[in-house]
């Protein structure tokens, strides 16, 4: 009979110790949706990055910018035609690319700019820097960013 209760005591006590280990690690990514927006307009859009994290993943990435009426950037298309012909890129590339190379870096590999899209680029990162931050402490709240820097 003490040799059951000794091993039952061993047993729980080896349970406690492996799910006391797991809850210490927070470094990961928490489940869940979270947003990191730029805090001023630049050029007539504001900029966001929102994610969705799923079993400590990022599985879903959306970067863009709107303007004060919430009409999307990508969408413009006399703004992609104008930009298209001055830089060689437009919203609708270069947002797509860079939230493409943050799903598939899952945060942890540089991101790579676009020639034509630098300012975009600095702006991601800090934005992308923000709601990685965010999605580690389980911060739901929209991180409000100045890119502007």
């Amino acid at each position: 009979m003490k040799r059951i209760l000794s091993r039952i005591l061993i047993l729980l006590l080896l349970i406690m110790a492996l799910t006391a280990c797991g809850s210490e690690e927070t470094t990961g990514l928490q489940d869940g949706y979270y947003t990191a927006q730029a805090a001023d307009f630049n050029f007539g859009w504001k900029e966001y990055i929102t994610i969705m994290v799923k079993g400590g993943d990022i599985v879903s990435v959306e970067y863009n910018a709107e303007n004060p009426s919430g009409f999307i950037k990508s969408w413009d298309n006399a703004y992609m035609q104008t930009m298209l012909h001055s830089n060689g890129t437009y919203p609708n590339e270069y947002t797509r690319y860079y939230a493409s190379q943050l799903l598939e870096g899952q945060g942890e590999v540089p991101i790579d700019a676009i020639s034509g899209a630098s300012s975009s680029w600095g702006s991601f990162q800090k934005l992308s820097a923000a709601v990685l931050e965010q999605a580690r402490q389980g911060d739901s709240s929209i991180a409000v960013v100045n890119t502007a820097e």
